[in-house]
Order: structure tokens, then sequence, then C-alpha cells
């Protein structure tokens, strides 16, 4: 998917000559004249980064900046671009939430180099996404599962078991198959090992849920994540 990113400058040659930059390197390109009506822009649209002038008419690049380190929630990077090329300024800015400074004039390879540092860094600084299902949380990458709202302490065997079921609730899976999956090993016939593993890993999660059942058994085949 194509990142978007809000050019918000008031001289109109400026703002298009940095459309055709952006969008030469495979940016969507939002256009904004004036910081009022950028925040109205911004009620409806969601950028990935805001690149904003300073000197704009009615309000500020640094009021701007202020109101959108002000609401809640709203963390999309911003780039100060400016004429002023004073170390106050850009500290200032910095201090008061930009992610970085541009001095004009600037240079279009210059202009494209921060926007995909500043991307960059947002990207990985971005909160894993988890997989979610009723009140129980994992997040694969952290290998770390909340339930509740509280941390659930697993074996490594029981994380697998429960990430294996929890990226296809509802799914039956078999004890082979639940086996293959987690030991990544060929079955010979191991009930017992599957069983005692799910059997542990259902009592932790009745233990910090006790009104949901979250590991049903499935007679003569295996188990599956209730969803509902």
């Amino acid at each position: 998917m194509r990142q978007s990113i809000l050019v918000i400058e008031d001289d109109s040659d400026i703002n298009d000559l940095l459309k055709r930059i952006l969008s030469g390197a495979g940016y969507d390109v939002l256009q904004s004249y004036s910081g009022t009506e950028a925040l109205l822009l911004l009620k409806t649209a969601t950028p990935d980064l805001i690149l904003s002038d300073l000197m704009l008419p009615g309000m500020s690049g640094e009021q701007v900046l202020a109101k959108l380190r002000g609401e809640p929630g709203s963390d999309i990077p911003v780039i100060i671009l400016s004429a002023k090329d004073g170390i106050t300024d850009k500290v200032g800015l910095l201090d008061g939430g930009a992610d970085d400074y541009i001095t004009k004039p600037f240079a279009p390879d210059e202009v494209l180099a921060r926007v995909r540092v500043v991307l960059r860094r947002r990207k990985k600084s971005a909160p894993e996404e988890a997989l979610v299902c009723k009140n129980i949380a994992v997040y694969p990458e952290l290998r770390r599962v909340e339930v509740c709202g509280q941390e659930l302490t697993l074996t490594a065997i029981e994380f697998d078991l429960l990430l294996t079921l929890m990226r296809s609730p509802g799914k039956v899976f078999s004890r082979e198959r639940l086996y293959e999956e987690v030991w990544k090993d060929g079955y010979y016939g191991t009930d017992h090992t599957v069983n005692v593993h799910v059997s542990n890993l259902r009592k932790k999660l009745k233990e910090a849920d006790p009104d949901e059942e979250y590991i049903q058994s499935v007679y003569g085949i295996g188990f599956r994540l209730v969803k509902s």
C-alpha cells in the first residue's frame, strides 16, 4: 500500500514542487495551504507523515504542531520546513514534537532522504499487532500473552500451542496436527504429550479468566479455540 504524505505550505509553487518530488518517489500526496485547512482535512484523513511550513496564514506551523501533539493518540510524524535555520529554532521545534527539520531552500534528494528515515523509524517503533480472541491478546514477535489486560506466564510449548490455536479461531486441530505444528516433528501417536500441555494451558487461562472457556475439546479429534 502506498504511503501518504500531507504537505502544508501556503506557497502554491513550493506546495506543487513538493507534490511532484514526493509523487515521483511513489507517495500519495495531500495538499493543504493553511494550518486551519490542514486540521480540518486531518479529521477525515490519516496520512503517514506531515510536511509543514512554519509561516502559514492564520495558524502558524508551530500552532499546528502543538495542536497535533495535544490530541490523544495523534502520533503522525511531522517534518518542519522553514527558512529559519537557527539552532534555537530547530531545538525548540524538536522539543515541541517535530520529528525532523528541513531548512529552505531544500534539495529534492534531502527531502526524500529525510522522509524515508522518519517513515522507517516510525515503522520500526510501531506496536506489534496482536492476535485477539475475547479477553486474550497474543503478541507473536514479543512472545507475550495478556489475559484481561494482565500478562500471563506460559512455557514455550504452551505459548506455541496457544499461538497455533489463536491463528485460526474456531478451527478444530487434531492432536497430530498440533504436535507437528508445535514440536516441528513427525507425529508418533503421542496423544498424552499434547493432552498434558493443552491441559496445563487451559488451566492457566481459566485461572486468569474464570468466566470464559477458551479451549474446547472435540471428542475423538482434538481441540479448538472458542471464538464466542
